[in-house]
């Protein structure tokens, strides 16, 4: 049993009374006026995001402004010194996001640039955005949010060689559920994690209570024995597709199918909800799922080495990756 040497630690992105404008609630029909966490998990420690900081822009931290519509280029680059991504600047879909493999203790890359996603792509179902860029840059944090008629997006992110945690939220002012899909870069792939498949309804440890161990699906490649990560979802609701049905084995012997494909995944996302990623050892450890802040979100659900890490195997045996890559028939 391997418990975690790092942290998971909220950092507030918001204003430091967490209201105005970074501060933003959303009504859905399934949930009630409910504050999306506005601060985002520190995978690593500080020791991991040394040196770290995004250029978005043309700026670099710190910043706290708003950029004139007319100046936003069709695609927004973000650029750090372990991470990298673009933005569309009227959808807010990221696409190309990368880890750079930069040199620090903390790197799952074994020091080769790495593509992870290939796109997170929002449907909005005609909505766009159109206003000026609200851009926050905080050593190694970047928070920014553009408005449209009727929808508002949110993208935050940590340059850490971990990856930090990466998130985007979407409201609509007609309460729909958005849906997201998430399409792996080609070296990349989901898999049932056996680590846990092999402890499935175990209980563990965890701070002063304890925790039931459940399936996992993470993502990994063939090139770094540390890379992994998974897709981090609050208030949404993945898609099943029964084309993408997998028969994984348990430890009980009966085999168990699993709708996932190799390659994609998508989410329908409540309005004021978020899709993210969780990378490295959080990405691996047994603990709840993270809790939905109501108002004035500040600082929380600190882990401090108290989750098990159960790791995953590399490399990661065929019957345990999802097939096929991608959905025959995607939802739209």
């Amino acid at each position: 049993m391997i418990t975690s040497s790092n942290y998971r630690q909220l950092n507030a992105l918001d204003d430091e009374k967490g209201s105005g404008r970074w501060s933003r609630c959303a009504t859905a029909a399934v949930v009630s006026s409910f504050c999306v966490m506005a601060g985002m998990a520190n995978a690593a420690d500080s020791a991991g995001c040394e040196g770290g900081g995004f250029t978005v822009l043309n700026r670099k931290a710190p910043q706290d402004l708003d950029v004139a519509a007319n100046t936003i280029p069709s695609v927004i680059t973000v650029r750090g010194k372990y991470v990298e991504f673009d933005i569309d600047a009227n959808t807010f879909a990221v696409r190309n996001y990368v880890l750079t493999g930069a040199p620090n203790p903390a790197d799952i890359t074994g020091g080769v640039r790495t593509d992870v996603f290939q796109s997170k792509v929002p449907d909005h179902k005609g909505l766009f955005l159109n206003s000026a860029v609200e851009l926050r840059l905080r050593e190694t944090e970047l928070v920014i949010q553009r408005e449209g008629p009727g929808l508002t997006m949110k993208v935050q992110a940590k340059d850490c060689a971990q990856g930090g945690i990466f998130q985007m939220e979407v409201e609509r002012d007609d309460q729909a559920r958005t849906l997201f899909t998430h399409t792996l870069a080609p070296s990349a792939f989901y898999f049932d994690n056996r680590k846990f498949r092999e402890r499935e309804g175990a209980t563990l440890s965890y701070k002063d209570t304890t925790v039931v161990v459940t399936p996992r699906v993470n993502f990994a490649n063939d090139v770094s024995r540390k890379f992994v990560g998974r897709d981090s979802p609050q208030v949404a609701d993945r898609v099943p597709h029964p084309e993408c049905t997998n028969s994984i084995a348990t430890r009980t012997g009966r085999p168990v199918d699993v709708q996932h494909c190799g390659g994609v995944s998508q989410w329908l996302v409540a309005s004021g909800g978020r899709m993210g990623q969780v990378m490295g050892e959080d990405s691996v450890e047994v603990a709840p799922p993270a809790t939905v802040c109501t108002r004035k979100c500040q600082a929380q659900n600190r882990v401090r080495g108290q989750a098990v890490v159960l790791g995953f195997p590399f490399p990661v045996a065929e019957p345990d990756r999802l097939k096929p890559r991608s959905p025959t028939i995607p939802l739209r």
